[in-house]
């Protein structure tokens, strides 16, 4: 059974990740796959759309295949994650940038590696199970695959308060918050694909979309303005710290459990790319992260914690009480001759 199914239905070019089994985890092979694709299909005049979804009823993609890039890793081989990080980029900064119109299905799970799939491209569908999240510190990573641009566009301070916190987002959320454009019930989801393949235009789904509803979030959204308004992520721990109050509580206990180093240098990118319309200066930024995140990060650790032991007792290198902006801008650095290049290989 293929990863990918891969098919051209009337004028669309269509993509479906088919590893229900495993929420449709992004593997390295299927980036690559995906990007062939993506090239391919630029230049055919019979693809004048491009749509992708995902099979099962669980995830669109609930992130990144990353059990051989811990082993490899935890080897003392740090290319691997590497490369695949350098490559999976390229194809992010393609998502985002193609000349076709593209347009993601994301239900159920769309977290990390999926959100770089599918939340870049122009035209983004949740339903009534969409939970959208960049859940990466809570592995000792920072809000990748151009996360981080997303984060920095969200509305206030959300884009922190979501970044450290990994907490997820429903359909209405997402839409509040800039991960997604339309709602459509998942059942109307079949008619709408039909008549995106048949027409090859995109009215189809402005024509099915509905309200969602008010967004949740927007009932913290004093308390996170507040609360997140730091310029540093030490900042933002006093201010909670002060507060008390049930809100600073629960917030701060979410906080407690991911890495004291990635949430800080989460804050750091966010700040930084914030204002940026081009999603390259933003993975360039998070590729200074993810290129040291094995070797001098916590990213090995955050992995065996949650994914291969699964204990969820990590061993950080910091804690919370730690002056962290040192180590942070350090993660930060340029990487020099190292750097993101995009130019394919």
């Amino acid at each position: 059974m293929t990863d990918i199914i891969a098919r051209i239905e009337g004028a669309a070019g269509r993509i479906t990740l088919n590893r229900p089994e495993v929420l449709n985890a992004l593997t390295y092979d299927m980036c690559l796959e995906i990007e062939s694709l993506l090239d391919l299909w630029e230049t055919d005049p019979n693809v004048v759309i491009i749509i992708l979804d995902a099979a099962g009823e669980r995830a669109f993609c609930a992130g990144g295949d990353i059990t051989v890039m811990y082993e490899t890793a935890k080897a003392g081989d740090f290319e691997y994650g590497r490369k695949f990080w350098t490559d999976e980029y390229r194809l992010n900064a393609k998502l985002a940038t193609s000349p076709k119109p593209i347009i993601s299905f994301l239900h159920g799970f769309t977290m990390g590696g999926g959100v770089g799939l599918g939340c870049h491209v122009p035209h983004r569908v949740v339903c009534e199970n969409s939970q959208i999240a960049m859940p990466e510190c809570g592995i000792g990573l920072v809000p990748d695959v151009g996360g981080s641009l997303l984060l920095a566009r969200a509305p206030g301070r959300f884009g922190e308060y979501l970044g450290t916190t990994t907490s997820r987002m429903g359909a209405a959320d997402a839409i509040y918050v800039g991960f997604a454009d339309f709602y459509i019930p998942r059942d109307h989801w079949p008619a709408v694909i039909k008549s995106l393949c048949n027409t090859g235009k995109t009215d189809a789904i402005n024509i099915a979309s509905i309200d969602p509803g008010p967004a949740p979030l927007l009932a913290i959204e004093a308390e996170v303005i507040e609360f997140f308004q730091g310029e540093y992520f030490g900042d933002i721990l006093i201010n909670l710290k002060r507060a008390g109050g049930e809100f600073a509580a629960q917030t701060l206990k979410k906080i407690s459990l991911a890495s004291p180093l990635a949430m800080a240098a989460t804050i750091e990118m966010i700040h930084r790319v914030r204002g940026l319309d081009d999603i390259k200066p933003a993975l360039e930024m998070e590729y200074r992260f993810t290129y040291r995140a094995a070797e001098q990060g916590d990213f090995i650790e955050g992995i065996r914690a949650l994914v291969i032991d699964k204990d969820k007792a990590p061993k950080w290198q910091h804690s919370l009480t730690d002056s962290l902006l040192p180590a942070a801008s350090a993660m930060l650095r340029p990487l020099g001759v190292h750097s993101l290049d995009l130019t394919e290989t």
